[in-house]
This record gives structure tokens, sequence and C-alpha cells, in this order.
């Protein structure tokens, strides 16, 4: 994350994405595979294994991540290129990626419970208190108990495009977006 000043001088804190270039690698229709989407990669890799030559040699690039999208009436077919120039300063867009990892949680922080009296000696600080009553004998499935968070994919929608850089791939989009420096994100119009 940085900021910009825009042209109001108003101080705005955005992400930097580096948003593609992304290569179509596939086009699925209705006739062959009962479906219609788009898979598109990103990130060219140097080698890449006999199978997977094959199903990328369409598309003549050796792409390193893979993801399909179902979309219907696509003009695109293998090999075109989609960047940044496909969106617009101003626009909403909503992305999509994996939060950061914790590892294993008590549940005041992974729940948010509430802790127990601190002081006077109490023997269970940021312990979960109850976890169910004398009957039925049983603790419920589902019960929020401590245990491993994250990573979970989130999605936040109506974050605002800033700015676009189209010669270096770049998106300035007002705000955080989920995820740590280096993962990759899903950007939808």
């Amino acid at each position: 994350m940085t900021s910009v000043i825009d042209e109001n001088s108003n101080l705005v804190p955005v992400t930097v994405i580096q948003a593609g270039p992304c290569v179509v690698s596939q086009v699925k229709n209705q006739e062959k595979d009962g479906y219609e989407a788009l898979q598109v990669g990103f990130e060219e890799e140097k080698k890449v294994n006999k199978p997977m030559a094959g199903h990328l040699k369409k598309s003549g690039k050796n792409l390193k991540t893979l993801q399909e999208y179902r979309v219907t009436g696509s003009e695109l077919k293998e090999g075109d290129v989609i960047d940044v120039s496909i969106f617009e300063k101003g626009e909403k867009v909503k992305i999509a990626g994996h939060i950061k990892a914790k590892g294993f949680q008590g549940g005041i922080k992974r729940w948010g419970f509430k802790s127990h009296p601190a002081g006077h000696g109490h023997p269970q600080e940021r312990r979960v208190g109850s976890i169910g009553s004398g009957y039925p004998q049983h603790v419920f499935k589902g019960k929020k108990m401590p245990g491993r968070k994250g990573p979970d994919r989130k999605t936040i929608s109506g974050l605002q495009i800033v700015d676009i850089d189209v010669k270096n791939n770049l998106l300035l989009v007002k705000g955080s977006v989920p995820g740590v420096k280096g993962r990759l994100v899903e950007i939808r119009g």
C-alpha cells in the first residue's frame, strides 16, 4: 500500500496491483464442453511439463497460473491478451483473495469472544467458557471453539480505481485488498 494526492489535494490510501497481462489459454464452448468459459493464465514460466505444454500450445505462452471464468458470448480466442486497459479510472471493482493465515488461535482472537475477569487471580483469563449444558451431554457441531484461523477467501466490493498505468500494467485501487504482498487476487468489474 501507498498513498497518492488526488485532484482535490486529498491524501488517498491506495493499493498498487500488477494486473496482467493475462493470456487466454482456452475457450470453452457449449457444443464441445457443455458450458461457456474462458481459461486465463498469468505469469510466464520458463519451463512447463509436457502435458501443460500441450495444453498451452494454442496460446503460445508457458503460463504459471491458470484460472477459469464463466462468461457468455465472449469474442476472445486463444492467445488474446487481457490487460489493464479494460478498466476505467473511477470504476468500482470487486477484488477477491485469500487472507493471511494465522495458525492455531484461541476463541478471543478467532471469534471475538469476551475474556474473563483479569484481576484477583482468576484461573481462566483468555479461555472459552461453557461450551454446552448438562443435557444433551455433548457439544453441538459447529460450536465456535479455538482452532485454525485462515487462509479464507474474502471478497471486498465497491473498491474504486484511482489511477491506471497501462505501460506497466498497474492498477491503483482505493483502500486495502485481501491477502499479503505477492499473493494473487481476482479483479472483477
